[in-house]
């Protein structure tokens, strides 16, 4: 039976991770991916809480962002920091999010994940360019509930 931990074989797991780091090179912005079985509300609301338990909010810059994925019921949601909401616009991640979904539509959940990091990383590169003195504030492993 497929859970959040071994929906993802190691190969693609670490395909993520490295997608992370590689997205992180060019921001100074943190990304994060969590995974869990079931997400039983919303998940804007679940990803919110879990950015909290990540202590995703105690970043410098407060630019951090959750992309969050729960496996069993298909719901997924990304939500970034506060300094991230006050230079973006209220739908910034809604391409993201339908790039996801047209990954996820065809079983590429691998493929869809690291085109999101990616595509998170150039948006964050925008607002948030890398900085000498960057120094990552936050795992780039995939954390599971």
């Amino acid at each position: 039976m497929s859970t959040a931990r071994n929906f993802f074989t190691k190969e693609q797991q670490e395909d993520i991770r490295l997608a992370i780091l590689n997205a992180e090179l060019d921001t100074s912005g943190e990304i994060r991916v969590h995974i869990e079985n079931t997400c039983t509300g919303d998940a804007l609301d679940r990803a919110l809480a879990v950015f909290n338990k990540l202590e995703m909010d105690k970043t410098e810059n407060r630019n951090g962002v959750l992309i969050y994925l729960a496996v069993k019921n298909r719901k997924f949601a990304i939500i970034g920091d506060k300094a991230i909401h006050e230079v973006v616009t209220e739908n910034y991640w809604d391409s993201t999010k339908n790039m996801m979904l047209n990954h996820f539509r065809e079983n590429q959940f691998t493929e869809g994940l690291v085109a999101a990091i990616t595509e998170t990383g150039k948006k964050l590169k925008k607002y948030f360019p890398y900085q000498t003195d960057d120094v990552n504030e936050l795992s780039d492993e995939i954390s599971f509930n």
